[in-house]
């Protein structure tokens, strides 16, 4: 994926608008995790130095109750009031709008740019709306070497729809495009790839976030050092169906945990107590272990899991639990981790590794009892730290590995974790398409 990025092109004295992934987690209106602001820090930083005007942009969270940046009612509260006796619907539609309000105020971005501007020397100034009065005014005002942050791009309905005229009025704040959003590139959106797709924008680059997911994943995936490991967990077969498929003619060993490992398991004729099962994926499990045998590659699912009576509630709960043979679950057990055999086995693939890619937890790594498949797995990919490529694919697993403290002796961990998936199924991520090739 030859893209051109930021230092390919002259960007003095130009307009910039830069996606961003600022959909960063929030309670009572404080940023509770800013990895996602420091991890676009060098471009916008890149851009400011190189006299660029700065526009950012992203989306956080999504809004029900906001269209085209004023706050009304959805469908389904409209009906709610509308069943109500008509003397009661001025209050109950008031009512309801003070909360929808609230809730999309808990959405601004206004808390970010605050940050921002702490991060970046008081040279960051924020537009209350995506494409209205404010942010013209402000990205006209907008001076060398300093930023605008627009509000949150979801709350205009263009930015989803890609209708023309917001595209045409997005487009018109920038000289030159800049993606460094890969956790929303295999997204569509205007702000995504419609603007360049529609040729609104001529000069599209990536900054400096895409460009590392692209020269560690993106290669690792098409030229990897041998043997190569792919670690695959989480819920459902269903989630996953292409990338396993597309690994499977990729990787040397293929490695399935977590809940989707008791569908393959039952579809060798394991008996799996109440585990989670995807019935109408097993003759695809199937087709993929007949797969695996005419291309030479293993697949390593788990012989022993960590089983319970019953799923913990609260989720962290102390729970009971016992080890028991994987195609061997007793009827009323369901297998929530996977167990010491299965930890040292799924080491050991690692452990002969060059490069190793890791995508969804091994169990329930959320409790502490049924986390210790996850750990052993982070644990292997840290021990080969240096001597192996290893890549944490987004989403839960680049969360546990967080929680669990192996961040540091990772190659690479993704910031995006739909994209890594759509990555490691072989398919052309739109935001990433659009952009210049070198």
């Amino acid at each position: 994926m030859n893209k051109k990025t930021v230092k390919d092109i002259d960007v003095k004295g130009k307009k910039v608008l830069v996606r961003c992934d600022f959909n960063v987690p929030m309670k009572d209106g404080v940023i509770t995790d800013e990895n996602r602001i420091l991890g676009a820090l060098p471009t916008i930083q890149y851009l400011m130095e190189q006299g660029a005007k700065v526009i950012l942009c992203s989306h956080m969270g999504k809004p029900h109750n906001v269209f085209d940046s004023k706050v009304e009612l959805n469908k389904k509260e409209k009906a709610k009031v509308a069943a109500l006796p008509e003397e009661e619907q001025a209050a109950a539609t008031a009512e309801l709008l003070e909360k929808a309000a609230k809730d999309v105020k808990k959405l601004s971005l206004a808390p970010v740019a605050a940050r921002l501007n702490e991060l970046l020397g008081g040279k960051v100034t924020f537009a209350t709306d995506v494409i209205g009065e404010d942010a013209k005014a402000k990205v006209a005002a907008c001076k060398e070497g300093e930023c605008v942050l627009l509000e949150n791009l979801r709350f205009h309905k263009g930015e989803e729809k890609k209708f023309p005229e917001f595209m045409e009025a997005l487009a018109s704040y920038c000289d030159v495009y800049v993606n460094d959003a890969f956790g929303t590139a295999h997204r569509s959106h205007a702000s995504t790839a419609g603007i360049v797709e529609a040729g609104l924008v001529k000069t599209a680059v990536c900054g400096f976030l895409i460009e590392k997911e692209l020269e560690v994943m993106a290669d690792t995936l098409e030229n990897p050092q041998r043997p190569f490991v792919a670690i695959l967990g989480g819920a459902k077969v269903a989630d996953k169906l292409n990338v396993i498929s597309n690994l499977l003619e990729k990787c040397d060993t293929l490695v399935i945990g977590g809940g989707m490992a008791y569908t393959f398991l039952k579809a060798q004729g394991g008996k799996i107590g109440t585990s989670l099962v995807d019935d109408e994926k097993i003759e695809y499990c199937l087709d993929m272990l007949k797969k695996a045998e005419s291309l030479g590659k293993k697949i390593l699912l788990p012989v022993d899991t960590v089983a319970a009576k019953e799923f913990p509630n609260p989720i962290d709960a102390p729970i009971e639990t016992t080890v028991v043979p994987s195609m061997d679950i007793p009827d009323d057990m369901m297998g929530l981790d996977i167990g010491p055999k299965t930890r040292a086995l799924f080491a050991e693939a690692v452990a002969n590794a060059k490069s190793v890619i890791w995508n969804g937890p091994m169990g329930v790594f959320e409790n502490p009892i049924l986390a210790e498949g996850t750990k052993s797995v982070a644990q292997a990919l840290a021990d080969v730290y240096g001597k192996a490529t290893t890549i944490i694919g987004g989403g839960d697993s680049a969360a546990a590995v967080q929680v669990l403290g192996y961040a540091s002796k990772m190659t690479h961990i993704s910031t995006g974790g739909g994209a890594s998936l759509e990555l490691f199924e072989g398919k052309v991520l739109p935001g990433i398409a659009c952009l210049n090739d070198k």
